[in-house]
């Protein structure tokens, strides 16, 4: 009989990115991070239905927690009447000194936190959080011209081969 080769627990579970962040964001540093979910919620991620576009992290050291905030979670129909809010707070999992750290980097001025990216990692939920300062409007049309040229630069190699 043949060996079964190992499969993961996150295969086809689907990657949620904030691509939006990067182009209203300079990202310094990032961090990984876990997230506290319902039984619903996990099965609504899993199936694609979560939005992290509009969220934010907010980091307290006074009671030490960090927290995601107006990240929009869909139903899940089976779960019937099991139902969880599709917005609400969820508690983020981090080490004690990387929570500290965070939050004396938030109390700079124009300095914040925004989910990156949601996706799952030997069957748990992480979250990519990234400690972000504001573009002006110069910076995105500098980002927007970078990205053209990078994709003539593409499409010319191309031809070429």
């Amino acid at each position: 009989m043949a060996k079964k080769g190992k499969k993961s627990k996150g295969e086809g579970a689907p990657t949620i990115e904030n691509r939006r962040a990067r182009y209203e964001y300079f990202i310094d540093e990032s961090l990984e991070v876990g997230i506290k979910l319902q039984g619903s919620e996990v099965k609504s991620i899993r199936a694609g239905n979560c939005s992290i576009a509009e969220g934010y992290v907010m980091a307290q050291s006074s009671p030490l927690r960090l927290t995601l905030h107006g990240i929009n979670v869909g139903v899940y129909g089976p779960a019937g009447q099991s139902q969880h809010p599709a917005v609400r707070n969820r508690v983020l999992l981090a080490h004690k000194r990387e929570i500290v750290k965070l939050a004396k980097q938030v109390e700079q001025k124009g300095v914040t936190i925004v989910p990156l990216k949601l996706y799952f990692k030997d069957g748990m939920a992480k979250l990519l959080i990234g400690v972000a300062r504001g573009k002006r409007a110069h910076d995105k049309r500098q980002t927007i011209a970078d990205r053209d040229a990078k994709r003539d630069i593409q499409r010319a190699m191309s031809k070429r081969q």
